[in-house]
């Protein structure tokens, strides 16, 4: 079990504040190793299905979601079809390099006027899970949500006893605020929910060791990293 993580405390302010903040639309993220796309079901619906259900691994995957595995594409079909027509999750396919659909990520909670995004609903093909690819993903959804929608407050919740997730979240940069006890039923089990959250005035640091890790540089030919990303991100209180 993981280390029991202590919230950060931040100081309390009642500030004016101006908040211009956008709702996501429907506009592809590009990096150097894969692309971010607003969810097309026709186009990335067949293939989502095969890399998450490959029998060895596909039930895990699912685990900690409030949906699936699905019997089908058939089965899958429809709800991919709700998660593209919804704002509200705003669903993304992600492709590697290769353009081959290999995951899904969504924003969802979406606050423009108070300034708040949460970033959920994620799985990621075993095949690119604790990659470059799985993690520039998640940068580019994290850039585009401070840098182009200008919001202040990014959020990253999970089920408390998902360490993957929440080992995730602290790699990313993301904060530790508390935890949500008895807060859902998740597929007949309790959740205790882990809330993480990252804020625009810890963005540009989290931003600068992202893009430092995601230098070619930082690469040899074999696409294995010379320094963790964790070297190279602000020292977190936990």
């Amino acid at each position: 079990m993981m280390e029991r993580e202590t919230p950060l405390k931040r100081e309390l302010t009642r500030d004016p504040v101006e908040c211009h903040a956008k709702a996501p639309e429907k506009q592809v993220l590009k990096g150097c190793w894969v692309s971010v796309v607003p969810l097309d079901v026709a186009r990335h619906g067949q293939a989502l299905f095969d890399v998450s259900h490959a029998p060895e691994d596909g039930p895990a995957l699912w685990e900690y979601l409030p949906y699936g595995p699905f019997s089908g594409p058939s089965e899958m079909t429809p709800w991919l079809e709700h998660c593209a027509a919804n704002p509200d999750p705003f669903f993304y396919a992600i492709l590697d390099e290769a353009g081959q659909p290999s995951g899904m990520a969504s924003y969802l909670r979406i606050a423009p006027a108070a300034g708040s995004i949460e970033m959920g609903h994620i799985w990621m093909a075993p095949r690119i899970q604790r990659s470059r690819t799985a993690s520039e993903a998640l940068f580019l959804m994290m850039r585009h949500a401070f840098d182009d929608l200008g919001y202040r407050r990014l959020e990253w919740k999970c089920n408390a006893v998902n360490e993957a997730s929440r080992r995730a979240a602290k790699r990313l940069g993301f904060s530790y605020e508390g935890t949500f006890y008895r807060n859902m039923i998740v597929k007949g089990r309790n959740r205790d929910t882990a809330w993480y959250a990252l804020l625009l005035e810890d963005w540009p640091a989290v931003r600068d060791g992202f893009e430092a890790w995601l230098d070619l540089d930082n690469f040899d030919e074999n696409g294995n990293q010379k320094k963790p990303l964790s070297d190279l991100m602000p020292h977190q209180q936990s």
